[in-house]
């Protein structure tokens, strides 16, 4: 098939863009070439800023596609934008919206796709929210052939899966297991999460690419397996050889420090145990397994960042941000021991 991936090199993308180049398909990334590297060598380029849409339009003059995948779409302007661009050009349209989407606090923690939409405390699924409804009433008004998929915690081997971190990545979290510092976990750690290798997310979008069953649908494509964030921290630990140090702290209070948007991250996502059912893409796509468990997963990131200095940055403000928290939590342990 002749595919098109506005952007196509990002967490959930890039393995899907290999994936896609290994069946044979003719793939294209429509994107501003800053992470165009290390990418399979039958990938074609279109570089451009898609939200320099006159630019755009005059690239892909022309051409047409049996599915455009969005990566990097994030609110309704932008997918209005899409429209235009696409709704003349290609058979099928797939976004990716977010998981984060579904009802906050949940009512139940098994997430079906009927599970409402509805967050209330973060602003980023509630953009997903409206970009899903704007794509859906022109499917239903105009057949305009949109596939809607909700990731998850998608993961791959530049950055492990944290429920706390700071505005550079999760190397410093990585960092301060290895230097034997404790690291903050939200919570007591018992709370429910279900984390997705990319590889395995990638297999579950290409069974949507050009299926008759997708168009006019939404999936979400995560693992099986639900773990304990206590279980995703010691797996981290393990791959580093070291103990794990925890601090527990309450997702409340890591809400209410205003250091960085855990309101959204940890009350409106990584706080509520969940467990994804997936019989929708299954039966769709005819089967679907992943096959990267949460350990394993960790243990080839950890490996990976190890050995490729450019996704070890520094953060020295989490850093020490972790060390203020950690104190004014032990602080007050020691008060009410006294």
């Amino acid at each position: 098939m002749k595919i098109l991936f506005i952007g196509g090199t990002g967490t959930i993308s890039m393995a899907i863009t290999r994936l896609l180049s290994q069946q044979g398909h003719e793939l294209y990334l429509l994107n501003r070439g800053s992470r165009n590297y290390d990418l399979p060598e039958n990938v074609k380029l279109i570089t451009c800023d898609i939200s320099n849409e006159e630019e755009a339009a005059k690239k892909l003059e022309g051409m047409s596609f049996d599915c455009v995948g969005e990566f990097i779409g994030f609110t309704v302007d932008q997918v209005e934008r899409d429209y235009r661009l696409f709704k003349d050009k290609t058979k099928q349209y797939i976004y990716i919206s977010s998981a984060s989407a579904y009802q906050k606090p949940p009512q139940s923690y098994i997430i079906t796709e009927q599970t409402p939409l509805e967050n209330p405390y973060w602003e980023y699924s509630r953009n997903k929210k409206a970009c899903e409804e704007f794509l859906m009433e022109k499917y239903r008004s105009e057949g305009f052939p949109v596939t809607i998929v909700r990731p998850s915690h998608t993961y791959d081997e530049r950055s492990v899966p944290l429920g706390v971190h700071g505005k550079g990545g999760s190397w410093q979290v990585v960092k301060r297991i290895m230097q034997s510092k404790p690291v903050i976990i939200h919570g007591d750690g018992t709370s429910l999460w279900t984390i997705t290798h990319n590889s395995d997310f990638a297999v579950g979008y290409a069974g949507l690419i050009g299926n008759p069953k997708a168009i006019g649908e939404a999936f979400h494509i995560t693992s099986d397996e639900s773990v304990s964030w206590n279980d995703i921290y010691k797996a981290i630990a393990d791959a580093l050889g070291k103990e794990l140090k925890p601090v527990y702290v309450s997702s409340q209070t890591l809400a209410k420090m205003g250091d960085y948007d855990l309101t959204g991250s940890l009350i409106g996502d990584k706080a509520n145990s969940v467990s994804f059912d997936n019989s929708k893409l299954k039966n769709a796509i005819g089967g679907f397994e992943a096959k990267v468990s949460a350990k394993e997963g960790i243990r080839r990131t950890v490996e990976y960042i190890l050995t490729h200095e450019e996704y070890q940055n520094d953060d020295d403000e989490f850093d020490k941000w972790c060390d203020d928290v950690i104190a004014a939590v032990e602080k007050m342990e020691s008060s009410f021991k006294s």
